[in-house]
């Protein structure tokens, strides 16, 4: 069996909404992240077979095969070919995961997996036509079998479901927010990060010619269980998800370069981490967002492992129900889940999120000297991706 490694991975700061990163050009921002994966890693980029990006938002600049668009606005080899997908926010996971493919099945030798997304210049629901004619995303066929709710409900709904209260939320978004300042102060993100030089934009949005440089996070906030227990619900007057325990609006990319453990030898090339097994699962599109549950179940139970064998695991914080209701099916050491915080604390750039997983869960092995990492997701439409990594 070919054995699929990963010799390096990094990201962007993930940036507020309309903070630093907002001024990017989406092929600005995901081709810097690309430019500097290649160079770290120290491969000729013509090396690179095929690009797979995601991104969910692919409307305006994020249109036309932004991964593609990316690469080449970059400066790297036109005879690189690449793809965009959409698996809504599991969108560069998957990507990932079907690089993953593409090396073990000996399609190509090497592969970069990526994902973009700027939500400050392109908005949730900005690819919804707003022309009649063009159709909605689904019709009464759709209808006829599933509710149409929203990411918003469905996390309600599972937290109905749990029995995940107003102040188990709170407790949770705190807890994100904690550890990503731990993080931050003890600088553990320090290898996987790529500053990059942001344009400045006057207050018409035209750029000034000059540039700031952006290297941290930039969704922490000073958060206290009493300041949480002030913030309205954001779903349903009596909901328990409010800004403090869902994820922030975000930008960013992130990049992953794979290829197999014989190429990286004759390319002279060192891996951190190798692929143990991926997925991606279908889950209930109206609750919607239990796919991690079920994700993880297929890994664990195809791979002969149970939580156990685990000793890290990076799961989206979509919302703080969503990762409740996986510990509660799935009993964790929570003290290995998210340790350096996640997208309530840190930010969630939709199509660029699950590749920026996997590039903290490959770091974070490293630093903390640990062996096995999972990362999955929950997705819009009732996805689950997942992928399993052994530190090398």
């Amino acid at each position: 069996m070919t054995e699929v490694v990963i010799v390096e991975a990094v990201r962007s700061p993930v940036g507020k909404r309309n903070g630093g990163l907002s001024t990017f050009h989406s092929t600005e921002l995901l081709g810097a992240v690309q430019r500097e994966l290649i160079d770290r890693s120290g491969i000729e980029p013509s090396e690179v077979g095929q690009v797979v990006g995601g991104c969910v938002g692919q409307v305006g600049m994020q249109t036309m095969n932004v991964a593609r668009n990316s690469w080449l606005a970059a400066g790297l080899p036109l005879e690189v070919a690449a793809t965009t997908v959409d698996a809504q926010c599991g969108s560069s996971q998957q990507a990932t995961n079907l690089a993953s493919a593409l090396v073990g099945s000996g399609v190509v030798d090497v592969a970069v997996a990526c994902g973009v997304e700027n939500m400050s210049k392109v908005p949730m629901g900005s690819s919804i036509p707003k022309d009649r004619f063009v159709g909605k995303a689904v019709n009464r066929s759709y209808w006829e079998h599933y509710e149409l709710t929203s990411q918003f409900e469905g996390a309600e709904r599972i937290a109905d479901e749990w029995g995940i209260t107003r102040a188990d939320a709170d407790g949770f978004g705190k807890l994100s927010q904690d550890r990503a300042a731990t993080a931050w102060a003890e600088d553990r993100f320090g290898t996987q990060i790529v500053g990059l030089d942001a344009p400045v934009e006057d207050e018409d949005g035209t750029r000034t010619g000059e540039t700031v440089r952006i290297t941290r996070d930039e969704g922490l906030r000073e958060t206290t269980l009493d300041g949480l227990a002030q913030l309205q619900p954001v779903a349903r007057e009596d909901g328990v998800h409010t800004a403090g325990s869902a994820s922030q609006i975000s930008d960013g990319a992130g990049a992953v370069l794979m290829t197999t453990r014989e190429r990286a030898d004759q390319l002279g090339l060192r891996p951190i981490a190798r692929i143990v097994d991926t997925c991606l699962v279908g889950s209930d599109p109206v609750l919607m967002l239990t796919g991690p549950i079920t994700a993880t179940r297929r890994l664990l139970e195809r791979n002969g492992m149970t939580m156990a064998d685990i000793d890290l695991v990076e799961i989206n914080e979509a919302f703080a129900s969503v990762v409740l209701a996986w510990e509660r099916e799935l009993a964790p050491d929570m003290d290995t889940v998210n340790p350096n915080g996640g997208a309530i604390a840190l930010g969630h750039p939709l199509g660029a999120t699950g590749a920026v997983l996997l590039t903290k869960a490959v770091h974070e092995l490293h630093r903390s000297d640990t062996q096995t990492a999972l990362v999955t997701m929950c997705c819009g439409g009732g996805l689950g991706t997942g992928t399993l990594v052994e530190r090398i």
